[in-house]
């Protein structure tokens, strides 16, 4: 009998990916694969030799959100199953120094809209279809794409997606900010790993300042934001990845960061 595995991890040298593994169900978030997935980025995140991290879908789509049939059968409990492991990841992948890549691909709904949100880069293979979806069945978002959306698109456009749930283009989203850039479909294994890996070559420790910084930016006042930012760059010229980096530019090469 075979045993289905609802999220896969794999490994290329410092690149670690996780792929949602439910093609049958356009990768539709079941509590198994709510699990497994906190199970893999806490992984993730206690292996310092992790220096990007990819995210994508197996089969037709990127993932269709939450799966229907979970939260039907008992809506509470099921939104309990899946929102407990999935809130947690994303407070796991907040404090992570890897960045992270989504790639995406076909159908990127609800839950799956809002994983990708959580991403620094997002590439999507033209054709690639756009939704929000939690509006058209009558709930409120989740997975963070409350606090991740304004700050991609600005609050109206963020208005709009949640609750109008319209479909959007490949094109659109990048108009709009949801993603980086799109690819064509065939290059879009290829693009993903090669940002990844030139983000794995960088200097991991300040990528994750910066990515914090980044992200903490709107909850704070300027003060306080020097203030983090000072802190960052003392813990920032305290590695090994500062001295190379400032060696390596005042003498003109390129720096070969360690991560460390």
């Amino acid at each position: 009998m075979t045993i289905d595995i609802p999220l896969l991890l794999e490994r290329d040298g410092a690149v670690a990916s996780l792929c949602f593994n439910r093609p049958s169900a356009l990768n539709a978030i079941d509590p198994p694969m709510a699990r497994a997935f906190l199970s893999a980025v806490r992984e993730l995140a206690a292996d310092p030799s992790v220096r990007a991290v990819i995210m994508r879908g197996a089969g037709k789509g990127f993932m269709a959100g939450g799966d229907l049939t979970v939260l039907s059968a008992d809506p509470q409990r099921g939104a309990a199953e899946l929102i407990g492991p999935l809130h947690e990841a994303v407070r796991v992948l907040d404090t992570m120094d890897a960045p992270l890549v989504a790639q995406v691909h076909g159908v990127v709904a609800g839950a799956g809209l809002s994983l990708m949100l959580q991403a620094d880069f997002v590439l999507a293979a033209a054709g690639t279809r756009f939704n929000l979806a939690y509006a058209n069945i009558g709930a409120s978002c989740d997975v963070g794409a409350s606090w991740a959306l304004p700050r991609r698109v600005g609050l109206r456009c963020a208005l709009e997606i949640a609750l109008l749930s319209d479909t959007h283009d490949a094109d659109a989203a990048e108009r709009m900010g949801l993603v980086n850039r799109v690819v064509p479909a065939a290059e879009l294994d290829a693009e993903a790993l090669a940002l990844a890996h030139r983000l794995a070559n960088g200097p991991t420790l300040a990528l994750g300042h910066l990515r914090r910084l980044m992200r903490s930016s709107q909850d704070r006042d300027l003060a306080g934001q020097l203030d983090a930012e000072a802190a960052a760059f003392q813990a920032c010229a305290a590695t090994d990845d500062f001295r190379i980096g400032v060696d390596a530019f005042r003498n003109r090469k390129t720096p070969s960061f360690t991560g460390r």
